[in-house]
């Protein structure tokens, strides 16, 4: 009898309704996410579960902390879908993209871009958590002057851009794509990403949503909010474009 009360912790696969993960750092052992093969299919079954039927990958392009080569990152992720078809999780591994930080090593790759895409032309930009880099703007502009659309990652998450200040009118005014990170809607960053987060959604400024997933701490927190009821209502009620990509 006691079992008919028993709380469901079962992850609910309420994420179909994007279908498509374009932001995750599951290539092991090239950035700060994912450290071996087995934590990454560990990390993509959870993501199966809550049910995302696609993954793309972002690993970190950052100066001087992450120095990655896209050859060698091409590489790893193809290691990656390899090990992912063979586990029968049923998952696909559908593209390789970056996260790209706008630092002083940014410009110089726009002097040769070699820029791993999430799809079609899209280029998933970050800035530093601490403080905006002067001239980022106008890196911004110069890479949609060479005819890529950029993704603005995570923008909840910059305590310095502020919601109704000049940066965020500017960017929206330049067609800087917002990128959410659906773990702040479940406060995993800290109540202030969590608020800003949905306000940004409540406005229509945000276009895609990551999981933005670096290790099994993070699916299970994942796997954890997708029995979260607001969210659920969240995606209901907005249209996002990751089936899109």
């Amino acid at each position: 009898m006691f079992n008919l009360f028993k709380k469901d912790h079962s992850p609910r696969p309420i994420f179909a309704a994007l279908g498509t993960d374009m932001h995750c750092h599951l290539i092991p052992a090239v950035d700060d996410g994912s450290k071996c093969m087995e934590e990454s299919i560990e990390c993509l079954r959870t993501m199966k579960e809550v049910g995302y039927s696609r993954v793309i990958v972002t690993p970190h392009f950052q100066y001087p902390r992450f120095q990655n080569d896209e050859d060698d990152i091409v590489r790893r992720y193809r290691e990656l879908q390899e090990a992912t078809e063979a586990s029968g999780i049923g998952i696909e591994l559908a593209g390789i993209g970056g996260e790209y930080r706008i630092d002083s090593g940014f410009e110089k790759r726009l002097d040769e871009p070699r820029f791993l895409r999430v799809s079609g032309n899209y280029v998933l930009v970050e800035f530093s958590l601490h403080q905006p880099m002067m001239g980022a703007d106008e890196l911004i502009f110069k890479l949609q002057m060479k005819g890529y659309e950029v993704i603005l990652a995570h923008p909840e998450r910059y305590p310095y851009l502020n919601i109704d200040g000049q940066r965020m009118e500017q960017m929206l005014n330049q067609d800087v794509k917002l990128q959410c990170n659906l773990l702040s809607l479940g406060g995993f960053y800290g109540e202030e990403a969590r608020r800003r987060a949905f306000e940004m959604i409540d406005r229509g400024w945000v276009t895609f949503l990551g999981t933005d997933t670096h290790n099994t701490l993070y699916a299970q927190a994942l796997a954890d909010l997708s029995r979260n009821r607001k969210v659920e209502r969240l995606l209901e009620k907005h249209q996002f474009n990751n089936k899109e990509l």
